[in-house]
Formats: structure tokens, C-alpha cells, sequence
């Protein structure tokens, strides 16, 4: 599992659990032995927790379910656990992501594991690939938004966009307009909040951000390879990393 590796290799990144798909399929039987085991897990993070998928396949160097699959944030009781587990497990029937399975030529039915990860409150997030995933070019491009890394994923706002040289010189910056964010309700759950326009149409990193940024990518690519996509928060002034998948062909 690539955030276990992360962990392994000393990165920043959010405690959490992998549920492997056998466990995950034990839980949707109503299994009294792995339900026990995941409250008992549970009880130990930290709240609130993300849920995301991990299916067999998923984020490999062939494909990226990047947006195909469901995650759901700010889990806060064991029961809404159970249900984000089943959401997520659902999210692999969608028309969309068996569209996309077949478009890749992913056979079978799908196996989907979950993460369990501690969600941090983040006040700033986005994503960051570690070459230009639209023309090949050795370079890092970074969006960012303001609260939850989730509104720049699903294209809720238009985020800032910044480039960076393979030695992390800033080639571009551009800032975009930000006007809506996602933030934890106290009940679980989320919310989009409206941002006022000085602040929506503010450089959301400065030079120092963009350089933590530029030193994230040299270490994931020394545990990862080349060619990443890696999904990063900024959390009362510390950077984490969140996921890291290579980018794909389709991607390219």
C-alpha cells in the first residue's frame, strides 16, 4: 500500500488502517469477528477519519481510479463507518467507474480494500504532480484551494496554478478564484462554505509553501519512482502528504 510505504519511509502522512478486501467483504457479511476487530481498530484513531477506497489494481502504474471511487470524510462514529465502508465498496459499481474499468481493459469484478486515515482540518490543500500531466514536460505543477483538497479534485473551484522547475525555480503562478471551500461539521459530515472574494482571489502559497512542496515531491520520487500525482494538505503551517499514485497514461 503506497501511504504504508510513506510511513515506512519517514513522509508526513496521516496514521490510518488498510482494510484488505477480504475483510472488507467479511464486514459486508455482518462477520460479528471483523466487525469486533474494526471497532476496536477504530477506537483507537484519532476522529475525524477519511474512508477511501483501495481496490485491487487501483493507482497502479496502468491506471488511476482518481475520482472514480468514493471517499468519505469526517467519519466520526462507528456507525457512520459502517456505512462509509459500504458507499465506498458501492462506488466500484457505478456506471462511470465500470466505464472506465473496461476502458482500461480491467477485467473481473472488483476487489475493493479501504483506508481508514486519520483527516486532518486542513486550511489549505490541493494536488501536485511531479510532471505536467498534460504534455509529458519534467516539471511540477501544483493546484491548490483553500480547506479540504476535495473541492480542487471534484472541480469546485478553480484553483491557483503554479509551476515548478525540476529544481523547484517557480516558473508560473497563477491565482484563481476560490470562492467556495469544504470544512468539517462538528456532527460529521462536511459542508461547502462561501469565501469572501478577498480572500477567494488571495495567492493561497507563498515561495517558502511552493519550496516544502517541490522538497515533498524529491522524497516521494526517491520511495514512488518518477511520474506522481500526489494529493497534499497544509495544516496550521505543516505540509502532509495525503495519497500518492503514479500518474497514468490516460492521464497524460
Amino acid at each position: 500500500m503506497n501511504l504504508a510505504r510513506a510511513l515506512r519511509a519517514g513522509l508526513r502522512v496521516p496514521p490510518g488502517y488498510a482494510l484488505s478486501y477480504e475483510w472488507v467483504e467479511a464486514m459486508t457479511r455482518d462477520d460479528p469477528a471483523a466487525l469486533a476487530e474494526l471497532e476496536s481498530a477504530f477506537g483507537k484513531m484519532k476522529t475525524p477519519i477519511a474512508v477511501r477506497s483501495s481496490a485491487v489494481g487501483e493507482d497502479s502504474e496502468g491506471a488511476s481510479f482518481a475520482g472514480q471511487h468514493l471517499s468519505v470524510l469526517n467519519v466520526a462514529t462507528f456507525s457512520h463507518l459502517i456505512s462509509a465502508v459500504a458507499e465506498v465498496v458501492q462506488s466500484a459499481l457505478t456506471p462511470s467507474a465500470k466505464s472506465y474499468r473496461e476502458k482500461l481493459g480491467v477485467e473481473g469484478v472488483p476487489r475493493m480494500g479501504v483506508v481508514l486515515q486519520e483527516l486532518l482540518d486542513t486550511d489549505a490543500a490541493g494536488v501536485m504532480f511531479t510532471r505536467n500531466p498534460l504534455n509529458g514536460v519534467d516539471e511540477r505543477v501544483i493546484e491548490a484551494a483553500w480547506g479540504l483538497g476535495e473541492v480542487v479534485v471534484s472541480g469546485l473551484v478553480i484553483p491557483d496554478y503554479y509551476r515548478l522547475s525540476p529544481e523547484g525555480e517557480i516558473l508560473e503562478c497563477r491565482v484563481g478564484e476560490k470562492d467556495v471551500e469544504l470544512r468539517l461539521l462538528a456532527e460529521g459530515g462536511t459542508e461547502e462554505v462561501e469565501v469572501p472574494t478577498q480572500r477567494a482571489n488571495a495567492r493561497i502559497l507563498d515561495d517558502t509553501d511552493l519550496l516544502n512542496l517541490h522538497r515533498l515531491a524529491l522524497r516521494c520520487e526517491s520511495v514512488y519512482g518518477k511520474g506522481l500525482d500526489i494529493e497534499w494538505g497544509l495544516a496550521e503551517g505543516t505540509l502532509s502528504l495525503l495519497q500518492c499514485r503514479s500518474i497514468t497514461t490516460s492521464e497524460s
